[in-house]
C-alpha cells in the first residue's frame, strides 16, 4: 500500500511528493520537526508538540505557514487515509527554496515554508520489547551546537552515536558535556536514586521534551521527588534505575550503562509503574 503524505497543501502518493533541490533543509539544515505519536488511532500530546513546534520556529526566525492552524485536521487526516492504529506522524517545516543557494536568507514574510508531513506504521508501539527487556547505553561526548532546545533537523551526530551503540553492541548512546550527561541521541536522561527522579534541568542544552513535561508531571503525582539538576555517568551507573523518554519510546527503561548494570540488571519496578501511568494518562487525554 503506498502511503499518503502532505506537502506544501496536497495529499499525494508518497511516490509523487516532490520538494526542490534549492529548499534551505536540503542545502543547511535550515529546518524543524516534530514526531507524534498515535495510539489507538488517535494522537498523543498534540498541543504540546504544536507549543514546541511554534518555538522552534519563533527562534529560528521561519514564518509560520499558512497551514499551520489546520495541522491537527492535517494530521488527522493522515492517520485517517493511511490507517494508523498505532504509530507515528512526523512533520517538517523548512524556510523553503527561496532562490539559488546562499548563507544569507530573505526576509521571513518573503518565503513561504515548505510543509511535509507523513506517517508511520508501528503496530504495537506502546508494547515494544525494549520496555521489558531494557535497554543497553555507551557514553559519547556530545558536540553538537549550542541551541538544543530548538527541534531542527541537524540530527547527523545523533545518528552518528546511535551507530557507535550499535557497533558496541548497544541500543543507544547517551551524551556527556564537561563531565555531565545533557541527554540521549533523541530522548531525555533520568536516573532514580531511591524515591527520587534526577533529569538536568531545562536550557538551552537539551530539548524542551514534550514526554519528559509529562512524565514528570505524573512522577509528582504519584509522590515521587524529582531533582532538576546535571548528573555524572559515573553517578548514573551507582543509580537504582535509569530510563527515558520520547514520543516514540515513552518511557523505556536502562539496565546498563558503558557495560556496568543496574540493580539486577532488568528493568525497575519504578520505571515501568511510570510508564504504565504515562500511556494510561496520555491515552485518556489523546485526541
Amino acid at each position: 500500500m503506498t502511503r499518503t503524505v502532505f506537502v506544501n497543501g496536497e495529499y499525494l502518493p508518497e511516490d509523487e511528493a516532490k520538494v526542490s533541490i534549492f529548499d534551505r533543509a536540503f542545502l543547511m539544515a535550515d529546518g524543524v520537526y516534530e514526531v507524534t505519536s498515535v495510539l489507538d488511532g488517535k494522537l498523543i500530546d498534540f498541543d504540546g508538540h504544536a507549543k514546541r513546534l511554534e518555538r522552534s520556529l519563533n527562534e529560528l526566525d521561519i514564518r509560520k505557514p499558512a497551514v499551520f492552524d489546520d495541522l491537527l485536521e492535517i494530521h488527522r487526516e493522515l492517520v485517517r487515509v493511511n490507517g494508523i492504529e498505532d504509530g507515528l506522524v512526523y512533520l517538517q517545516i523548512t524556510r523553503g527554496a527561496p532562490g539559488d543557494r546562499d548563507f544569507v536568507f530573505p526576509d521571513p514574510e518573503t518565503t513561504e515554508p515548505t510543509v511535509v508531513l507523513f506517517t508511520q506504521n508501528k503496530p504495537g508501539l506502546a508494547d515494544s520489547p525494549a520496555a521489558k527487556a531494557g535497554m543497553k547505553i555507551i557514553s559519547i561526548e556530545d558536540v553538537r551546537w549550542g541551541r538544543r532546545d530548538i527541534k531542527t533537523v541537524q540530527l547527523l551526530y545523533p545518528s552518528m552515536g546511535k551507530m557507535m551503540a550499535k557497533k558496541a553492541g548497544a541500543d543507544d548512546a547517551w551524551m556527556v558535556q564537561d563531565g555531565y550527561v545533557t541527554e540521549g541521541t533523541s530522548n531525555n536522561a533520568y536516573i532514580i536514586k531511591g524515591n527520587t527522579i534526577i533529569t538536568r534541568a531545562l536550557s538551552n542544552d537539551i530539548l524542551h521534551g514534550i514526554t519528559r513535561a509529562a512524565v514528570l508531571r505524573f512522577a509528582k503525582e504519584a509522590q515521587m521527588q524529582v531533582e532538576e539538576r546535571n548528573f555524572t555517568i559515573d553517578e548514573a551507573k551507582e543509580a537504582d534505575e535509569a530510563f527515558i523518554t520520547s514520543a516514540s519510546a515513552f518511557v523505556m527503561p536502562v539496565i546498563e550503562i558503558d557495560g556496568v548494570s543496574l540493580g539486577d540488571g532488568t528493568p525497575g519496578a519504578r520505571t515501568a509503574r511510570l510508564r504504565e501511568i504515562y500511556l494510561d494518562e496520555s491515552r485518556k487525554a489523546a485526541i
